[in-house]
């Protein structure tokens, strides 16, 4: 439908419905998720269309009344024929879509606030996987259900299992914390305190987010492994797709395969491969977390000796994240491997052009899932 060139040049406003319905291949439907985490303006049609979308799914399968439409024709004046003119065929067009609006935004608010079996759905419903996880105070020892504002707790002897709503689940482990933020249309939201949570989510990317005390994980359509300790230092595993960790205007997309850590008061580090050299990530963690510029200086200097093609990954967005100088030496190491594609001058990345540095990483894209080592070894052959 759109070739990787495309990604971040052309807008995929006609494919929003599609892949809001899950319609798109798999690959197109992880093209689209990256096009619209940068593209503002596909984002926001994005936004608008999975609302209606969702608002739709909420309503039951009813049929109208007899008297409904014996209604509006007496609003109208009498009997509306097909073969009046087209100004009355709008009429009754415009009538008709008035009534469906109200009719749909009642529907919406009483399906959504309790359900058509009148359940309250502003909870999500939690099995017990081990032991006896506790909700508030009170212990569960087969299922439950979570409510705003409620906390779940685990023990060393408990598990527990949440059903995001419709789209997805969360398993909770031992010694874990989490709290139910929010669960609307448009954003489903928890909260690990601590503890370790696997969330597996096949929903619209920006549906489901998690607030940790150090960044906001948000779901893009993926599989993943989240942790929290008892500092409130955190790690994210993705096994599927991609995540990203926010902090105001830190943020790391992470694809699947690799992990990123994060830090109060600093926000989400650098994603990284958990197969790169302990040298690579021992630097890299300097670099993130340390405020020597000499320490950085230096644990730079190391990673760039020590980075394989599956590392640009890492050097990608480490752009954004030094000086101008150092910034010249990332993009050589980059460039090494994988040249900038058509349109992508070393001028404009150094000067942080955004729709440069897309272009890039979509063709750095098939570099970060292939062996790396396999890479370097044939870098090296030439």
């Amino acid at each position: 439908m759109f070739s990787k060139r495309e990604n971040f040049s052309k807008h995929v406003s006609q494919d929003i419905s599609a892949y809001c319905h899950g319609e798109l291949p798999a690959e197109e439907s992880r093209r689209f998720a990256e096009h619209i985490i940068s593209c503002a303006k596909c984002r926001r049609e994005f936004e608008e269309i999975k609302l209606g979308v969702k608002l739709a799914e909420q309503l039951p399968q009813l049929a109208a009344p007899e008297s409904l439409w014996a209604g509006i024709e007496a609003r109208l004046g009498g009997p509306v024929r097909l073969e009046t003119k087209r100004t009355s065929w709008q009429l009754r067009y415009v009538a008709v879509a008035a009534v469906l609006l109200v009719v749909a935004s009642l529907g919406v608010w009483w399906f959504w606030e309790r359900g058509s079996d009148g359940s309250n759905k502003g909870s999500w419903q939690v099995q017990a996987l081990g032991g006896a996880p506790r909700i508030g105070n009170k212990r569960i020892s087969e299922a439950g259900r979570l409510g705003k504002g409620e906390w779940l707790e685990t023990d060393g002897n408990s598990r527990a299992q949440i059903e995001v709503g419709t789209i997805g689940t969360v398993d909770i482990d031992e010694n874990t914390r989490v709290r139910l933020l929010e669960t609307e249309p448009t954003e489903h939201r928890l909260e690990l305190a601590r503890g370790k949570m696997s969330a597996m989510i096949w929903a619209p990317p920006r549906l489901f987010f998690v607030d940790t005390p150090s960044a906001v994980a948000a779901d893009l359509g993926c599989a993943y492994t989240l942790e929290v300790d008892d500092h409130g230092v955190g790690k994210l595993r993705v096994t599927s797709g991609w995540v990203a960790l926010e902090l105001k205007d830190r943020e790391s997309i992470v694809p699947a395969g690799a992990a990123c850590e994060t830090r109060p008061e600093v926000g989400p580090g650098t994603p990284y491969f958990e197969d790169a050299s302990p040298a690579f990530r021992a630097a890299l963690s300097r670099m993130d977390f340390q405020d020597d510029p000499a320490v950085t200086k230096d644990a730079l200097t190391l990673m760039l000796n020590e980075a394989r093609p599956r590392d640009t990954l890492t050097l990608w967005h480490l752009l954004a994240r030094v000086n101008e100088t150092d910034r010249a030496r990332v993009y050589e190491a980059i460039a090494k491997y994988v040249p900038p594609p058509e349109g992508v001058t070393r001028e404009g990345v150094l000067r942080l052009d955004w729709g440069m540095l897309q272009l890039w990483k979509n063709q750095l894209q098939a570099s970060w899932s292939w062996d790396g080592n396999m890479l370097k070894k044939k870098f090296m052959q030439k």
